[in-house]
């Protein structure tokens, strides 16, 4: 089985570091299982280790964090708030941190995020296309620091009108034998380069809750241009997304949702490492992010959660993607996602849970069929 990117947490260990205090065993044992919520809407901390292996990075480990609050604690509609770290180190002296804040002031009015990232991490490179083949693969290491920023404010009931922000400096180092295999030279962007993108948002929200939402719809839309401003064979262009997600409660316990993505990267000199890529632990579960990747992506998903325990739930999803060039968009080609996963409510009142996620994709002739296992924090949409 494929290891996806998302690192391995140690489910068990990281439920026991829930608890900043010396609770006695009956305790412990109510609050982890419990089904009662926090009526005070008081902030919470989450440690969780970080743990995985893979062939490139051999032994991985570090330290997963989520700080949860609310900046106005007696409106109930104000929603949650929360900063998310992470910092992983490998036994090849490999480092991968990451700074994400996601804040919410009183009543809504405003919704600021940011993130701030560092990788000296390697990833496989398998070309450009939706007929990429596992015998192409190069590990490739990537040496990447990001930071992006939005502002987004409320316009009306529930519309949000905002500006975006992303600089993003990429190198990267190959194997010997990188541009001997297949037609890897013709790939723009191999030297790496700099790229700035300054966007405006629109986005419509209703859902009733960010975290687990159980009914309401989020539709939003950006576009970001990047100007010439570094010169030489850096990318200049445009970049659309738009998101779509909604949900529906079949009864208490069950909720359906569906969420929609497209991308499309426009432009001059356009490098293989912005490309929109198909697979992570959000969207077409069960592909290694960036086996696929082309200048449009398109992909769509449905899920059924099932929340038997106010601790506990289960999910089944089924969605289907892919990527393209320009004008060859083939609904014919859709590659299929899907698969199943469990739930565990660390803070339930929140909705804030630990997500572990099978996801399977297809089986492409002579390899084996595309598979991924996650473990993330939060629901995938």
């Amino acid at each position: 089985m494929k290891k996806n990117s998302t690192c391995l947490l140690l489910f068990l260990a990281g439920i026991f570091l829930l608890s900043s205090e010396v609770y006695a065993q009956k305790k412990l044992i109510k609050k982890l299982f419990g089904g009662g919520s926090d009526s005070t809407r008081s902030s919470s901390f989450v440690p969780l280790p970080a743990i995985a292996y893979s062939q490139e990075t051999s032994l991985e480990f570090g330290l997963l964090t989520l700080y949860s609050f609310y900046t106005d604690r007696e409106d109930t509609l104000t929603r949650n708030s929360s900063v998310q770290g992470l910092a992983t180190y490998t036994t090849q002296k490999q480092v991968n941190l990451k700074l994400q804040t996601d804040y919410w002031t009183p009543q809504n009015r405003y919704h600021y995020f940011n993130e701030i990232r560092y990788k000296d991490f390697p990833f496989s490179f398998y070309g450009i296309g939706d007929q990429t083949r596992e015998s192409d693969k190069q590990t490739v290491t990537q040496k990447l620091f990001r930071f992006a920023v939005e502002a987004e404010k409320k316009m009306g009931r529930s519309s949000y009108t905002g500006i975006t922000g992303r600089f993003e400096n990429y190198r990267f180092e190959y194997p010997i034998d990188f541009a001997e295999v297949s037609d890897q030279i013709l790939f723009s962007g191999t030297d790496g380069g700099k790229v700035l993108f300054l966007g405006l948002s629109q986005n419509i929200d209703s859902r009733n809750n960010n975290t687990y939402p159980t009914a309401g719809t989020f539709i939003g839309l950006n576009y970001s241009y990047a100007p010439d401003l570094f010169g030489g064979e850096n990318f200049s262009g445009t970049l659309t997304k738009f998101d779509l997600r909604t949900f529906k409660s079949l009864n208490r316990e069950t909720v359906i949702g569906f969420n929609a993505n497209y991308q499309t990267l426009q432009g001059d000199n356009t490098p293989f490492y912005l490309l929109p890529q198909l697979g992570n632990d959000q969207m077409m579960r069960g592909y290694y992010t960036g086996r696929y990747r082309d200048q449009s992506l398109l992909a769509a998903q449905a899920e059924l959660r099932y929340r038997f325990h106010p601790r506990f739930g289960v999910v089944g999803f089924l969605g289907g993607g892919t990527v393209y060039a320009n004008g060859n968009l083939n609904l014919k080609s859709l590659k299929p996602s899907y698969g199943g996963g469990m739930r565990y409510f660390f803070d339930v009142e929140r909705g804030l849970s630990i997500r572990l996620d099978y996801g399977v994709g297809e089986k492409r002739p002579g390899e084996e069929r595309q598979t991924g296992f996650y473990v993330s924090l939060g629901e995938s949409f």
